[in-house]
């Protein structure tokens, strides 16, 4: 019961902590004069991947790199098989061209080159860190570069700054709710893998991807609800791309990821690379550049196989 409230309060640490952070950086970008573009694909892609982030650097620093690995491998495969499928479930989205020119191919990109830095040797070096970083930092570049000018700002109502010191207030309390609530969570994982004598990936996998990939969830819900069509799709698929370069990236420059638990490269992995390619025909059947109610089903299904499989 303990082990169940520590992973209950961790996750709810992890939201509060994120959404807190969230709101210091976009008003400190606004305070730099940073363009709406800029912040979207930068600052809060960066911010709704902290929890994770935070979460896999503690994991791999405590000694449980299953943890690590597990958390960004699961939260790939929620975001798309879960988050994507109640979006489009709720309402279909139109899909930009974007999302085959540029999103979709880069997170491929970014899923292979993980794959094939891991599965040969089970271990994320720090080099293949670094080589990680830089990927993602050339992608923001390009984006900045030759995205930003095909995109026009819609009119909207003017942005309200807080005051410095609220600012600086969410910043703080951001980062220590991130922090605290990564110790409860991993806390919590391990005793419940320990209690039901699974491995710490199989709890990194199903709950604690589920539980760090509520933030998407929670953004994509409420851009249904405010008819945001532009949001989900591409919003999601920079989420897996931060995920795998920043989280990964950032957690194996501090320290290497060696996998323990075999089923990672064996299954979690592929069900990953399955599901960011099917993506590509989903919205192209039957409907061009559009994600329907259909679709939404066919992604839950797998979700569902995928946390059957992996639990039995």
């Amino acid at each position: 019961m303990q082990d169940f409230l520590f992973i209950v309060g961790g996750l709810i640490l992890l939201i509060a902590g994120g959404n807190w952070l969230l709101k210091a950086a976009v008003d400190l970008s606004l305070k730099l004069k940073i363009p709406k573009i800029v912040i979207g694909m930068t600052v809060v892609s960066f911010a709704t991947s902290a929890p994770e982030l935070i979460v896999s650097i503690n994991a791999a620093l405590d000694g449980f790199p299953d943890l690590a690995l597990g958390n960004v491998v699961g939260s790939n495969i929620a975001n798309l098989g879960l988050v994507l499928a109640i979006t489009i479930l709720l309402s279909p989205i139109d899909v930009s061209k974007s999302f085959y020119n540029t999103d979709w191919p880069v997170m491929m990109l970014a899923s292979l080159l993980f794959f094939f830095f891991i599965y040969f040797d089970g271990v994320l070096e720090q080099y293949e860190g670094i080589i990680m970083v830089v990927f993602l930092f050339l992608f923001l570049v390009y984006l900045l570069r030759f995205q930003k000018p095909a995109v026009i700002d819609e009119e909207d109502e003017p942005d309200v700054m807080m005051p410095t010191y609220k600012t600086a207030l969410f910043l703080g309390l951001g980062g220590a709710a991130l922090w605290g609530g990564s110790e409860l969570l991993i806390s919590g994982a391990v005793g419940m893998a320990t209690m039901f004598g699974v491995s710490e990936r199989v709890i990194a996998i199903t709950i604690v991807s589920v539980g760090t990939s509520i933030p998407e969830l929670a953004a994509s819900i409420i851009a249904v609800i405010k008819k945001e069509k532009a949001i989900s799709l591409g919003n999601l698929i920079g989420s897996n791309i931060f995920n795998l370069l920043a989280v990964l990236g950032i957690t194996s420059i501090i320290t290497p990821i060696t996998v323990m638990d075999q089923g990672l490269l064996t299954n979690d992995i592929f069900w990953m690379l399955g599901i960011s390619f099917l993506i590509l025909p989903l919205v192209f059947i039957p409907k061009g550049l559009r994600l329907g109610w259909r679709d939404g089903l066919i992604l839950i299904s797998i979700y569902l196989a995928f946390i059957y499989v992996t639990i039995g």
